[in-house]
């Protein structure tokens, strides 16, 4: 559904529910598709920490020798 700016300012309610329901709100402005209107997902919080264990990493991960044979196989 698309809507104009003065109609939106008027039924946001209503375009916030619209969205809601998984229907896509665009509002325009002058006739051209301006915004987007969509649900806000909560963002889970990281944890530090959380993989300790997981990964095991080679104490040589940084040295001249593997940094110079990653430059030989991608360039730089």
């Amino acid at each position: 559904m698309q809507t104009n700016m003065h109609e939106a300012k008027s039924k946001l309610s209503q375009l916030v529910e619209l969205a809601l329901l998984g229907e896509e709100v665009i509002i325009a402005k002058s006739g051209k598709p301006t915004v987007k209107l969509v649900p806000y997902t909560l963002q889970k919080t990281r944890t530090f920490g959380q993989f300790k264990g997981q990964f095991v990493v080679s104490k040589d991960f940084d040295s001249k020798e593997v940094n110079d044979e990653i430059t030989d196989l991608f360039g730089s």
